[in-house]
């Protein structure tokens, strides 16, 4: 049965003090995102987040495993790893995505001990050595908007426990492009709060300019509506409309070439699993990697 927000008025559970990141006034607002992203959250979407998780990890449940859930953001996936059977610890910097996340909680598994859920920061290296090891480390587009992305990779490697497993997604370098997008994002930020509807809405209509044109043109109008509709079948469950305003004022944003991620993580002792890239364009690149200790025992 479908579950529909029907309050956003939540007791923010912080507990530990995050170190300094981007002040807020440079940063957007992920956290109010994600509350308006739970309205539309469903079963459905769910299913498809339980399914990304078992996919990319290749298991078919997280019975018996530790998952770290780092920046939680709406808390989908931490929920989705909880029904999979993992013991779950989940963080956000965003006190509002704190909420979300302590909100899923409280409707799928209320008063469980099993998941825990706190702010903190990806930065805070000290934080993070103080939660232990887990069998998954799961941030998931979280590392690049830290405003200190290679310290925030390097943070969470600890974190991983022997043999266990990390998987993150990076936003792709698209050189050039990804310069631009920084100008835009950056300038979405600093907007006052009544331009940023239609600076939204002018750049979402720039970005759709290609495929619905195109679809138009060959007569295909079902495959843009398809595009819309089915987005969360493709998506990991999330929202194309939400996914959208994310991408536009996502500040800070970073990037890194799927090669720098891999020889990072390679140097630290890790082997690539699994590699999900976005082709070259804009997104993610998805890694899965495996703590062996090679680097550490032959260094």
């Amino acid at each position: 049965m479908e579950r529909t927000l029907k309050s956003t008025h939540w007791e923010d559970p912080a507990v530990s003090t995050p170190a300094h990141e981007v002040e807020s006034e440079d940063r957007f607002g992920f956290g109010k995102n994600w509350i308006r992203f739970l309205r539309v959250l469903n079963d459905e979407r769910i299913k498809e987040a339980e399914q990304s998780l078992r996919g990319m990890l290749e298991v078919d449940n997280l019975v018996g495993k530790s998952f770290l859930d780092v920046g939680s953001g709406s808390g989908l996936f931490s929920l989705a790893a909880r029904r999979l059977g993992a013991r779950v610890y989940s963080f956000d910097f965003d006190s509002h995505s704190v909420a979300c996340t302590a909100e899923l909680r409280r409707r799928y598994f209320p008063d469980d001990p099993q998941w825990k859920v706190e702010r903190g920061s990806a930065l805070d290296s000290s934080y993070l050595k103080s939660l232990g090891r887990f069998d998954v480390v799961y941030a998931w587009g979280v590392l690049h908007h830290t405003g200190a992305m290679w310290q925030a990779l390097a943070n969470v490697e600890p974190a991983v426990a022997d043999g266990g497993r990390l998987f993150i997604a990076i936003y792709n370098d698209q050189l050039h492009w990804s310069g631009v997008w920084t100008a835009i994002k950056k300038l979405y930020v600093h907007l006052p709060l009544v331009l940023r509807v239609p600076y939204t809405a002018a750049l979402i209509v720039f970005m759709q300019a290609k495929t619905a044109p195109g679809s138009l043109l060959t007569f295909q109008p079902r495959r843009f509506i398809h595009s819309w509709t089915q987005y969360a079948r493709t998506s990991r469950g999330m929202s194309r409309w939400h996914d959208m305003i994310d991408w536009i004022g996502g500040y800070p944003f970073e990037v890194a070439k799927p090669e720098q991620i891999f020889d990072f993580y390679r140097a630290k002792g890790f082997v690539l699993l699994k590699l999900k890239t976005c082709a070259g364009g804009k997104g993610c690149n998805e890694f899965v990697f495996q703590r062996t200790g090679f680097a550490e025992k032959f260094s």
